[in-house]
């Protein structure tokens, strides 16, 4: 191994070492009461060094929050599913999975308001709003094969959809289960019961407003709405 490749191995890995701390930090004591200072003491590197890999306490954020999606993301370009219904369950019960995969991604991502907002780096998470994107059009072909009403907007079932999985995830995160309950049962019933709801053609009274977000949008940060059938 050449030296060169060696002090990138080696910058690789502390700048991985700043990043798993300051994940554990953020989550356990809120992403506003932690500072660069506390970030280095966790690693035994002065506030300094810190800044040589990243040039702000939002930066280490958004480094986070890019992985976080990614994960998340990882297998939103499987070819669909042969039942667009199923296409769509599985989809959704994934953000429920990575809530359970990784809870400290989810929580920095989905829970704590005080954290940046991504535009700050917006086209870095460009690929965000791709995926979101995908997403609605798998749920629109469900839509056109008679799936759910003719009529039905693609981002109020999104919309639907996201806040039935994320409600039982952060239930699940927040502890707020009893013993015997079984989150991914209700994780499961819940999806359930609200794609049965959307497929019955049951009035909803939620629309999309100006100024509403997407996927991002529950990471602190606005995304394209979608006008009001109505």
């Amino acid at each position: 191994m050449g030296v060169k490749e060696r002090q990138e191995r080696e910058r690789e890995a502390v700048a991985r070492a700043i990043l798993d701390a300051a994940r554990e930090l953020f989550v356990a004591e809120g992403y506003r009461n932690v500072s660069i200072r506390k970030i280095a003491e966790k690693i035994e590197y002065s506030p300094a060094a810190i800044y040589s890999y990243f040039a702000s306490k939002d930066d280490i954020f958004l480094a986070l929050a890019e992985e976080g999606f990614r994960i998340l993301f990882a297998r939103a370009g499987d070819p669909p599913l042969e039942d667009p219904i199923e296409d769509v369950r599985a989809g959704f019960m994934r953000l429920y999975e990575f809530s359970r995969a990784h809870p400290e991604y989810f929580s920095l991502m989905f829970l704590d308001r005080s954290v940046p907002r991504l535009s700050q780096d917006w086209e870095r998470f460009g690929f965000v709003r791709e995926m979101k994107t995908r997403i609605q059009s798998r749920i629109q072909a469900a839509i056109d094969a008679g799936a759910f009403p003719r009529g039905t907007h693609p981002e109020a079932v999104f919309r639907i959809l996201m806040a039935a999985i994320h409600g039982v995830a952060t239930l699940a995160l927040c502890e707020r289960l009893a013993p015997r309950e079984n989150p991914d049962a209700l994780a499961r019933d819940t999806l359930e019961a609200a794609l049965t709801g959307l497929r019955s053609g049951i009035s909803h009274t939620f629309c999309l407003r100006q100024g509403s977000g997407g996927l991002a949008e529950a990471s602190a940060e606005a995304v394209e709405s979608q006008p009001c059938d109505s």
